[in-house]
């Protein structure tokens, strides 16, 4: 009728917009009943908004305000009716936003109305119509559906249907229905999963962009509602619903493959064997949802820790995790298998993650080891093996035999967890004790009288911390002490090491105090030497020790540095009795075997080598500070000054006496002979220094060379004191260099003179007019080398050297 009064007034049925037709000429009195009224209404308003809104031919522009006046009016209208009929005010504005929408269309011509022309609307117009297929009140497939299907193919042809769109949208009807149910109705589920097999199917057929868009929306529809329940499948499905598992997850998968193997372009870009589409969703809903149930186990097991159930919580979450794989592994993993077949494997291995990301904050802060401490770990180790078990029992067939999930699963054994919570054990007792070392070192004093052995009070303290140290971890509850002494014997080793280093450290060296020779003179021939004065020269200068003092003594005197000696050879003695104690720890342990200390180098070799250098170092350094320091005025200002008879070695001989008293007194008889050997080295230096580069106050002539050998005599005599000293060729080796040059002294000057020449023509060393060079001072005094008989002939004391000199070097007379 509206459509016969329309054509009567020379209006075309394709310029219509029939709802509105509808609207407009028919008001509320037209119906018997009010609320009939508003559900006719409330239709032809859907109509209008499914055909201009919501699936309009031509899409929407978000800015394009007829469409945003419409959704206002219809929305208006919805919660109260609009008054209708043809010369209405509302229905004029209605009018006014429907025809501005339906005049668009795609090549910019506006001849038509293109309300319900397009593929969109007629598409929800057939999933209305699908939706005869069910039964109103439960939702089950009618009876009848032959011949609802029937019927329904009969609109393909008006509303452009074929069957690959009647497969898709009764395949989501089926979906859809099964979901509104309850999720219930398993038949309703296993024929969605068939429909979507069809569907599969068709996508592979076709390239129809208008089709693939509404199988995008579709699928991803469907597969949204899917990953939402099995990216948490533990929450979802137990025992009660556990049947309709497999549908969805197949229904899920069906919905993955299409999106991606049929939809996606990039997949299409890609070798298809690269990727398995329904392995890879399956994996990702077992992490995921494994992730989702450790996390409750956690907050379950934080709840059931109480005063009255002081287990510790990693202990409970351990056990209810291991409950939960073999619930996974018999409930869950049978039908995941399907579509992966390390289904299990991959549930444990990220059980595993999950458990050592926890085990490994638990272990990282701590700073003992407890029973509770052991409770978990031992839990840990428990809950390991049984996780490992399962992943082993379902790689068994696979490819690499599970080398991939094994590999996915880094151990965290008890054992392992333990040696590093030891380990931080280790480094705190070493730490500590590096401390101790510092401070106790700074209120060092180096005091001989602090004790009868003369050693350093520190050293003693420090072997005994070092001794406990050992004593605690041997003491430890664990079971591979052999694997983490090394740790423990490094740790102490460079501790005493650093002790050693410490206590030899401001001391200086030998070059500390050997003093600067002055340059090349010429004795002052003539004059009366006896009675010359001359400054007394400056000392060597030395650093004073690091350590500090309490009691202002100095730290290098001698009896502080024979502490010092004393010290390092006590420590060095001790090394042995602490690897003696180690080796009886070892033994008595747990877990001892009889040959545990077989292999382990249970050496302090660092400390060992560091006394050994430092007793070395302290020797020299005592006795060249004895020698040059303490002895310098005598060698500088009294030996040979003047007249040699007057002023020979006796004097030297005198101050030695005491210093030896004080060595041999003093100094540990394992390094008293190397002490003494020092000094001896020293003084025979020094003896050799003042005939070689004494100044120009000391001169010496043929007949003094007697005197001079007999007077180093004596020197040797005094380190040999009559058997009783210092071993007679270790005596000779040390003086072998003062008697190779003793014989130029007794030599002529003339045939010094012709030697000094021939040496430094061997040398190349000659210049152009005869001039010879200056040879350069070497410090290694020999008959061979020219400096040291050119310094022979320096301090002749003749007019032959003189003469020479003057002629060829014109050496002054005084410093």
């Amino acid at each position: 009728m509206v459509i016969f009064r329309a054509l009567l007034l020379g209006r075309r049925a394709e310029a219509m917009v029939l709802p509105l037709e509808f609207l407009q000429q028919f008001k509320a009195s037209d119906f018997p009943d009010p609320q009939e009224y508003e559900a006719w209404q409330s239709r032809n308003l859907k109509l209008l908004e499914a055909g201009l809104l919501v699936h309009p031919l031509v899409p929407l522009n978000k800015s394009d305000i007829s469409a945003q006046r419409l959704r206002q009016i219809i929305r208006a209208a919805y919660d109260r009716p609009l008054e209708t009929g043809k010369n209405s005010e509302s229905m004029q504005v209605l009018r006014s936003a429907v025809m501005s929408l339906a005049g668009r269309s795609d090549d910019g011509t506006s001849d038509g109305c293109h309300w319900a022309d397009g593929f969109p609307l007629n598409l929800h117009l057939y999933q209305m119509l699908v939706e005869a297929c069910f039964d109103n009140d439960d939702g089950t497939v009618v009876d009848e559906i032959d011949e609802v299907m029937e019927l329904l193919k009969k609109t393909w042809v008006i509303l452009g249907i074929n069957q690959m769109l009647h497969n898709l949208c009764f395949a989501w009807a089926l979906f859809n229905h099964f979901v509104m149910s309850g999720q219930v109705d398993i038949e309703l589920l296993s024929a969605a999963e068939n429909q979507l097999g069809e569907v599969a199917k068709d996508a592979k057929t076709t390239k129809d962009p208008n089709y693939s868009k509404v199988l995008s929306s579709t699928l991803s529809s469907i597969m949204g509602w899917t990953e939402k329940r099995l990216l948490a499948y533990h929450e979802t499905f137990n025992t009660s619903n556990i049947e309709s598992m497999q549908g969805i997850v197949s229904i899920g998968v069906s919905a993955a493959r299409v999106l991606v193997e049929d939809i996606s372009h990039e997949y299409r870009r890609r070798r298809k064997e690269e990727t398995d589409v329904a392995r890879s969703r399956i994996e990702t809903y077992i992490r995921s949802s494994l992730r989702t149930a450790f996390a409750q186990r956690m907050e379950e097991a934080d709840s059931k820790r109480s005063s009255r159930n002081p287990t510790p919580v990693l202990s409970i979450l351990a056990k209810d995790i291991g409950d939960l794989a073999i619930k996974e592994k018999n409930l869950y993993s049978p039908i995941l298998k399907t579509w992966h077949p390390l289904a299990s494997g991959v549930a444990v291995a990220t059980l595993h993650s999950c458990f050592g990301n926890e085990l490994k904050q638990f272990i990282a802060g701590l700073t003992e080891l407890t029973p509770d401490t052991v409770q978990v770990l031992k839990a840990a180790d428990k809950l390991e093996k049984d996780l490992v078990n399962i992943a082993v029992e379902d790689s068994v067939d696979s490819d690499d035999g599970g080398k991939s999930l094994i590999r996915e699963m880094p151990p965290y054994e008890a054992e392992n967890a333990i040696a590093n919570l030891v380990k931080v054990w280790i480094k705190e007792r070493i730490d500590r004790l590096k401390g101790w070392v510092d401070r106790n070192l700074k209120q060092e004093t180096w005091n001989p009288g602090a004790n009868r052995e003369n050693i350093a009070p520190s050293s003693v303290e420090m072997l005994r911390v070092v001794g406990e140290t050992l004593d605690a971890f041997f003491q430890l509850p664990i079971p591979m002490h052999p694997v983490l002494l090394p740790d423990l014997m490094f740790g102490l080793d460079r501790s005493l090491q650093l002790y050693v280093s410490k206590a030899k450290s401001g001391c200086g060296t030998r070059n500390s105090f050997m003093p600067q020779l002055p340059p090349l003179t010429r004795c002052e021939v003539g004059s009366n030497l006896l009675f010359k004065k001359k400054e007394k020269p400056q000392n060597p200068q030395y650093r004073g020790s690091q350590n500090g003092t309490t009691n202002g003594a100095d730290p290098l005197a001698l009896p502080q540095l024979c502490v010092r000696l004393n010290t390092l050879q006590f420590v060095r003695g001790e090394l042995e009795n602490l690897e003696k104690k180690i080796k009886t720890g070892l033994r008595n342990v747990e877990s001892a075997q009889a040959d545990v200390t077989d292999g382990l180098d249970i050496k302090f070799e660092l400390c060992q080598t560091s006394c050994q250098e430092g007793i070395q170092q302290l020797c020299e350094t005592t006795a060249y500070k004895v020698t040059f320091y303490d002895l310098g005025h005598v060698l500088w200002d009294i030996l040979y000054v003047g007249d040699v008879a007057s002023s020979r070695v006796e004097i030297l001989l005198r101050e030695l006496d005491p210093v030896l008293e004080t060595i041999s007194g003093m100094v540990h008889n394992k390094v008293r002979n190397r002490a003494i050997t020092a000094l001896m080295k020293a003084t025979f230096d020094g003896f050799l220094l003042v005939l070689l580069a004494g100044g120009p106050l000391r001169a010496f002539t043929r007949q003094d060379s007697q005197i001079i050998e007999d007077d180093f005599k004596a020197l040797k005599d005094l380190f040999l004191a009559d058997g009783d000293g210092l071993p007679e060729e270790l005596v000779d080796k040390a003086s072998s260099q003062v008697k190779n040059v003793l014989p130029l002294l007794r030599t002529d000057s003339e045939s010094l003179i012709d030697r000094f020449k021939r040496m430094m023509a061997e040398s190349n060393r000659s210049a152009a007019k005869n001039r010879l060079s200056l040879p350069p001072t070497t410090g290694h005094w020999s008959p061979n080398e020219p400096n040291t008989v050119l310094r022979v002939l320096c301090y002749r004391y003749d007019e032959t050297a003189t003469k020479f000199l003057k002629k060829t070097y014109n050496l002054p007379k005084k410093i």
